[in-house]
């Protein structure tokens, strides 16, 4: 079958012994390369393919001995389809694994899933309803279990349409017995090592889930709280300044909690603060000197009369009474009390705030929380037992201005912690728990100290770690749920003490290799420990705790559950995640390979930002401003989303909308023509017998060269230091501008009229054999589908390699080095640029159609003559550069150019004129070049 090429990129010489049609296109063989990719239908169709040819397999083979790269997969939850976010983070992934591959290493991959937690138990929550209360915690978690099994499929196909190659049939799953036992043992090293301990003491909880939170849980959203001003009424006032016996003196606290106020215990002070007792009317107020004019003006005071200033530490352990509960509030010293807001007198309540909390041991106080699992007051609480915390704010409000207490209320609008699965407020609320210690064993020192053996990309990464362990509290790792990993803890039921043994916990994950964490809640305790075991009081009456590890350390356990069981070294080579992993898996997983392995369990980190609209703002469903991943597949291609993902840069926020694909999407039909124009020249070409060595090519073929030599090494460069948007930059400016818009264009009349055995047409065919084939596999871990696409069109290539994935980089050909050529072809393609405009001018002058039409005068300083008539015999070839008839050089004093009409007549082949057409009498249409091209044709 043959198709006639009447495009611009296609040849239109005739081979034939038959008479001679100038006016007819060569006829080639058809290309199953179309313009059209038609992704959304061609893309499973090649999938089915690496499937069948098993690909990943091949790469294997392929790269057996080589040294290894390994990407540690950060496990995303299975709970639903995968969206934009999940998309990006796999796709730059792949970016990874390829091109290291393509570098030549050994790059396994080992895909994983999150299938414990809160995320998943709530779906559950939901599709259970009602039922759920009449079933066992066993039954919930095979519910659980089913759930996460339904949706890592799903997300395996999601993941796998994208065009990512890794052991999908064998990845690691958090639920899988031998990972569950895993993190048993990961925390039975804390236990060894003296980390883990249970306290009281307040943590982030969620009233809605009824569940303690870990930092990383906590997302900051925007909320309106109720800002008070309060006076605790100060009795001691005379034993800080004598000034103010016999006064009526409070001092005013500024909180936005006002449901904590049943639970304050104490003020805090700043002592090396000066605070001021003013007069207000009958009253005297104790404020921070440094906040008193601003709160004068929030409190409509004017400018009040200070009687007297107190240095903060006088304060230390005198006494206020609470506003409105019959009780003292001590006073206490801390360095946490800032000027920044408030009224530098903090309203402290040990069981609702770490600070609070710290403090409050340190000055002996109660850590009192009177508020159960649902954020209610306890029964014991005066005037509000029984409220909600969130609606009992405006109700204690209320009654602090009943009873004259209450200096000022307004709205507060600021970033407060909700929970990340539900996104409802979460409180601080002390309850017993169990913690890992960032002191006992130096954790927090030695996590900032590992920092600096990491390499961070980018480099603000290393600080921004090291802030997370700076003064960090203890990690709360129990939550009271039922789908996870339970903390394999054993209470003595006699005296009640815990049972935390490691030999104890090695047991118990012996049995959970087997049977799974299930087994935990399927046995008695005495079937869960070694035969004999007792508490130190001799008691052998067990009972099991029944909190469950936090999901964070299961999560953070998969470098000590993946790599060295499947054979690959520990640390990893790279963690690639989201920026918000810096408080979620990056940390959990450098204080677990700290704990477990003395060492970071990665060599390099790579962050990247959020996905967010046009405008930079975050995407929400009830903003209408959504970009759905299935949705551009299903529209587009897998191959738009990941050329999207390399065509922004991926350290900051990356913006995505309908417009902004839609141009993706014309870039890449851009680079897919470029291969295309190339494929569509290479008819009759073998690169075995055909190649043109580099010193018989012409001049601007080797220019050509010399361009992808540079391109190459960028791209190479750019790979190594995971910058991805510069290997698309520089290969999308290569195509369209370089090539597109010069070489080609330029190349068009040799390609059509010289013989397709000339030394001119296989020098330019070496050329584009040479582009298409060192492109394709530079673009190979962007475009993994159409660049295989291509690679199965370019002549000879599957010889090579069954899939262009089993292929290596191109190398830089030093050979091809000439950056005398680079500038020579620099400075005239700078003067084609003014020949170019000249032209427009002409033609929108209707002065002439094509190019081909014009003869064009050029005035050149001496210098600049010399260098044009550098091109050719006296500058004859640059009617080829210019893509005019004619080209005349002249001395001026300074660049110019002057276009006419050329002289003779239209050569009905090459389109030039020129006054020897019908020259020769076997071709009356012809000019004389394009007769002895044709004569060397129909010879051949």
């Amino acid at each position: 079958m043959t198709a006639s090429y009447t495009n611009k990129a296609a040849s239109r010489i005739m081979e034939t012994e038959a008479k001679v049609d100038l006016k007819t296109t060569i006829n080639l063989p058809d290309t199953p390369f179309p313009l059209k990719g038609n992704l959304a239908q061609n893309e499973p169709a090649r999938l089915k393919k690496w499937e069948g040819m098993d690909v990943y397999e091949r790469l294997r083979e392929a790269r057996a001995g080589r040294p290894l790269y390994v990407l540690h997969d950060g496990p995303p939850y299975a709970n639903g389809r995968i969206h934009l976010g999940t998309a990006l983070n796999k796709i730059l992934k792949d970016f990874c694994i390829k091109s290291r591959s393509m570098m030549g290493h050994w790059t396994p991959y080992i895909p994983g899933w999150d299938c414990h937690g809160l995320p998943i138990e709530i779906q559950v929550d939901k599709a259970l309803g009602a039922k759920k209360g009449q079933m066992s915690k066993l039954e919930i978690r095979r519910a659980a279990r089913k759930h996460a099994e339904k949706f890592l499929g799903l997300q395996r196909q999601d993941f796998k349409r994208l065009g990512i190659f890794g052991e999908w049939e064998n990845p690691y799953m958090t639920m899988d017995p031998k990972y569950q036992a895993t993190i048993v043992r990961v925390f039975g090293k804390f236990v060894e090592e003296g980390s883990i301990y249970k306290g009281l003491r307040p943590v982030h909880w969620c009233i809605s889930d009824q569940t303690a939170l870990a930092e990383a849980e906590v997302e900051y959203e925007d909320h309106t709280s109720p800002s008070v001003y309060v006076k605790f009424p100060f009795p001691d006032a005379a034993k800080a300044d004598r000034a103010l016996e016999g006064r009526n003196v409070s001092i005013v606290i500024w909180t936005t909690t006002p449901w904590t106020l049943p639970a304050n215990l104490g003020i805090a002070f700043n002592p090396a603060f000066e605070y001021s007792a003013v007069e207000v009317g009958d009253e005297v107020f104790i404020v921070a000197s440094g906040l008193l004019e601003q709160v004068s003006e929030k409190l409509d005071w004017g400018k009040p009369k200070v009687i007297a200033t107190i240095i903060g530490e006088k304060f230390d352990r005198l006494k206020a009474r609470h506003p409105f509960i019959n009780r003292d509030s001590l006073l206490m010293l801390g360095d946490h009390v800032t000027l920044e807001a408030g009224t530098g007198a903090v309203h402290t309540a040990p069981g609702h705030g770490y600070d609070d909390y710290v403090i409050g041991r340190q000055y002996g106080l109660e850590i009192y929380n009177p508020v159960d699992n649902r954020g209610i007051f306890m029964k014991d609480v005066e005037h509000f037992a029984g409220e909600q915390v969130f609606k009992a704010n405006p109700k204690i409000v209320e009654f602090m201005r009943e009873k004259g207490v209450l200096l000022h209320e307004e709205k507060y609008q600021h970033q407060y912690p909700h929970c990340w699965r539900c996104h409802n407020p979460v409180i601080f609320r002390a309850t017993p728990q169990w913690f890992i210690s960032m002191t006992a064993t130096g954790l927090n020192d030695r996590a900032i100290a590992a920092c600096d053996q990491v390499e961070w990309i980018p480099e603000w990464g290393n600080e921004r770690m090291k802030n997370m362990f700076r003064n960090r509290p203890d990690w709360c790792i129990s939550r009271q749920r039922a789908w996870g990993v339970p903390i394999t803890v054993f209470y003595c039921e006699d005296c009640g003490e815990s049972l935390v043994d490691p030999k104890v916990i090695e047991y118990v994950a012996q049995v959970f290799e087997k049977e799974s964490a299930d087994a935990w809640y399927e046995r008695e305790a005495s079937e869960l420990v070694p035969p004999g075991t007792k508490c130190g009081c001799g008691s052998s009456k067990l009972s099991k705790e029944m909190d469950i590890l936090d999901v964070w350390l299961d999560s953070g356990s998969s470098s000590i559950a993946v790599l060295e069981p499947r054979g690959l070294p520990y640390p990893a080579d790279v963690y690639l995640e989201g920026g918000d992993q810096f408080r979620g898996w990056f940390n959990s997983s450098l204080v677990v390979g700290l704990e477990a392995k003395g060492e970071p369990p990665y060599r390099k980190v790579i962050t990247y930002g959020w996905t967010v609209d046009e405008k930079g703002e975050k995407m929400s469903k009830s903003k209408g401003n959504t970009v759905e991943a299935e949705d551009v597949i299903k529209a587009m291609g897998a191959e738009v989303l990941r050329l999207w993902c390399a065509a922004l840069n991926y350290h900051e926020d990356m913006r995505v909308s309908e417009e902004i694909l839609k141009r993706v999407a014309d870039a890449y039909r851009k680079l897919r023509n470029t291969a295309r124009n190339c494929l569509g020249n290479l008819g009759g070409f073998d690169p075995k017998r055909d190649r043109v060595p580099i010193d018989q090519m012409f001049e601007i073929d080797r220019w050509a060269l010399a361009q992808l030599n540079e391109v190459t090494k960028r791209s190479l460069d750019a790979y190594r230091d995971y910058e991805f948007t510069d290997v698309y930059r520089a290969v999308y400016h290569f195509a369209t501008v370089e090539l597109s818009a010069l070489y080609f264009d330029i190349l068009k009349d040799r390609l059509y009229t010289y013989a397709p055995k000339s030394l001119a047409r296989r020098s330019a065919q070496t050329v584009y054999y040479e582009l298409v084939h060192r492109l394709t596999r530079l673009l190979a871990p962007l475009l993994a589908f159409t660049s295989d696409e291509i690679w199965e069109n370019i002549p000879g290539a599957l010889d090579e390699a069954k899939s262009v994935h089993l292929a290596e980089f191109p190398a830089y050909e030093e050979a091809w080095r000439n950056d005398d050529l680079l500038k020579r072809y620099e400075r005239l393609f700078e003067i084609r640029g003014a020949v170019m405009k000249a032209l427009e001018e002409a033609r929108n002058a209707k002065m002439i159609g094509r190019p081909e039409e014009a003869k064009i005068t050029i005035t050149a300083p001496p210098e600049a003559k010399a260098f044009l008539e550098s091109f050719g015999k006296g500058g004859e070839d640059l009617r080829f550069v210019f893509i005019v008839s004619k080209v005349e050089l002249r001395e001026g004093a300074e660049l110019g150019v002057k276009v006419g009409e050329a002289d003779g007549k239209k050569c009905e082949r090459c389109w030039h004129y020129t006054t020897d057409v019908g020259a020769d009498a076997r071709y009356p249409g012809a000019c004389r070049r394009c007769a002895t091209n044709l004569d060397e044709m129909l010879a051949r």
